[in-house]
C-alpha cells in the first residue's frame, strides 16, 4: 500500500508548512479562465505583400499588461501585444492581440499582489498569446511569427520606477 502524506483534508504537507509560516492559508494563484478579448490581423498588401523577399522585414512589437480587480480575490489581466512588419515603408502585416485572463489571488502579503499581477499572471498568459500571434500570422500567409520571451520583472520594475517618478513630480514642494 502507497504512503500518502495528507492531514486529513487532503491536502499535502505543503499546505499545512504554509499554514504554520504564516498563521493563515498558503499564498494561492490561481487561473480561473483564459481568453482572447480581441484580435485583428490586417495585411494591406495582400496578395503581393506575400512574395518571397531577399531581406527580412522589420517588426516591432509593443508589449503592455493591465491589471482590473474583479472582486475581492479575482482579477481581470490583460496582456497586450501588438506586431507590425514593414519593408520599404510598405506594411505587411499587423497583428493586434489582447489576451485575458481571470485569476485569483489568495493569501499573499498586500506589497506582493501587484508583482503577482504584473509578473506571474502576464508571464503565465505569454505562452498562450504568443501561440495566437504566431498562428495568425502563418494563417495570414506570412512565416508564423514568434515573439521571444518576455521579462515582465524588467518591465514591471521599469513601470514602477517610471510611476515614482512621475509621483516625485507631481509632488508639491
Amino acid at each position: 500500500m502507497a504512503d500518502e502524506n495528507t492531514n486529513g483534508s487532503g491536502q499535502g504537507d505543503g499546505a499545512q508548512a504554509g499554514a504554520a509560516n504564516g498563521g493563515g492559508a498558503a499564498p494561492q494563484l490561481s487561473v480561473l479562465t483564459q481568453y482572447v478579448k480581441d484580435l485583428s490581423f490586417e495585411s494591406p498588401g495582400a496578395p503581393l505583400s506575400l512574395r518571397p523577399r531577399e531581406t527580412a522585414p522589420a517588426i516591432n512589437i509593443n508589449v503592455n499588461v493591465q491589471a482590473n480587480p474583479m472582486g475581492e480575490t479575482d482579477y481581470d489581466v490583460t496582456l497586450v501585444l501588438t506586431a507590425k512588419a514593414e519593408q520599404e515603408e510598405q506594411v505587411l502585416f499587423n497583428v493586434e492581440l489582447v489576451y485575458g485572463g481571470v485569476f485569483r489571488i489568495v493569501g499573499f502579503p498586500q506589497e506582493h499582489v501587484l508583482p503577482a499581477l504584473f509578473v506571474e499572471c502576464p508571464r503565465l498568459l505569454f505562452p498562450f498569446a504568443r501561440q495566437v500571434v504566431a498562428e495568425a500570422t502563418r494563417n495570414g500567409g506570412f512565416p508564423p511569427l514568434m515573439i521571444d520571451p518576455i521579462d515582465f520583472l524588467q518591465m514591471f520594475r521599469k513601470r514602477m520606477a517610471e510611476e515614482q517618478a512621475k509621483a516625485q513630480v507631481q509632488a508639491p514642494s
